[in-house]
């Protein structure tokens, strides 16, 4: 009888980890690479959540592994390599960093047509990913998604109007914010956000396109004494995110565990991320440690309509660019338009 017993308690114990086919259930380790802090929005926000719901669905078959602050090596700009070509499993990084590589993408990254909503705009990346799917066709995207919008943030200089900015260089994450930019009369620099803080430090630009949300995470509150954005919240426009894992490491998975990333990738995760991400933007306008919140200058329903005026010219010349990629510019901006405004407030 004890010997039967001891039988059944070690099958007990045994066969929770056999697969449908008796074989022993599949355990993977994922690693998840990106530049920002541990601290930082990114991965308190998106990444540690979306980890804890993976290993919690998967009964732990599944767990993660996440290097903040590059820390398995390399430069911003090279995690899309990193994850395409399997140095990473999954990185969280902006298509900005990697010009031309996501050219229907950034359409949702123009001004004038982002307004100043994260959720707004990952919605409507869901509700339109069929017509940018081709950007993506060499990883496997988990959420393709945007921040609230890059806020204008000066040194020291007071903006009243584009004629203000003039000669003025200012930082951008992407070539989108680069054509804005030169659209205003300033002169764009790119650079990732890690070295934001040191270029304003030592006077490398006199102001910064960024979302507030950033922020406490690189103290920019003590090196800028003026912020801006639009009468009713909107943006200079705004980057797009690509949370993404390595293709062929998806589909080396067990048809369970790939469904427990499906049950957790794009439209099934993009409101909860977006209403996250708004959240946090609003938080960010308050000092890391502070109580008075940042000063916030919203310009007038005139003076924004000449900054729009500026943007729409932005918008033309990505149309004609896109056209002689062979992409359908127009319709692009008007799928995207349309996508932004059912989601918004």
């Amino acid at each position: 009888m004890m010997k039967r017993s001891s039988a059944l308690i070690a099958a007990a114990v045994f066969l929770p980890l056999l697969g449908t086919s008796g074989a022993p259930a599949q355990e993977v380790t994922l690693t998840v690479h990106h530049f920002a802090s541990p601290k930082a929005p990114t991965q308190v926000t998106l990444i540690e959540p979306w980890a804890k719901r993976i290993e919690e669905q998967s009964d732990g078959r599944i767990k993660v592994e996440i290097f903040p602050s590059m820390a398995m090596g390399g430069a911003p700009p090279e995690l899309y390599r990193q994850v395409r070509d399997g140095a990473a499993d999954l990185v969280w990084t902006l298509i900005g960093y990697t010009p031309g590589v996501f050219p229907r993408a950034e359409v949702f990254e123009l001004p004038n047509v982002h307004g100043g909503s994260a959720r707004a705009t990952a919605l409507a990346i869901q509700d339109t990913f069929d017509l940018i799917a081709e950007d993506f066709k060499d990883v496997k995207p988990i959420l393709v998604y945007a921040h609230a919008g890059n806020a204008l943030h000066t040194v020291d200089k007071v903006v009243n109007s584009p004629a203000d900015l003039a000669g003025l260089k200012l930082r951008t994450p992407s070539r989108s914010g680069a054509l804005l930019i030169e659209a205003l009369g300033a002169e764009p620099v790119g650079m990732p956000v890690p070295d934001v803080p040191q270029a304003l430090a030592k006077g490398a630009v006199d102001g910064v396109l960024l979302p507030f949300e950033i922020m406490p995470a690189l103290n920019a509150h003590e090196l800028v004494k003026h912020s801006y954005e639009g009468p009713n919240g909107e943006r200079f426009g705004t980057s797009v995110f690509l949370f993404a894992m390595n293709k062929d490491r998806y589909e080396a998975l067990p048809d369970d565990l790939k469904k427990v990333i499906d049950d957790n990738s794009g439209a099934a995760i993009a409101d909860w991320i977006g209403s996250d991400w708004d959240k946090v933007e609003e938080s960010g306008k308050t000092p890391r440690g502070g109580t008075a919140p940042v000063e916030v200058t919203r310009f007038s329903p005139e003076q924004w309509a000449a900054f729009s005026e500026r943007a729409e010219q932005v918008t033309k010349r990505w149309i004609e660019e896109a056209n002689a990629n062979g992409i359908d510019g127009a319709a692009l901006v008007d799928a995207a338009t349309a996508a932004v405004e059912k989601h918004s407030d």
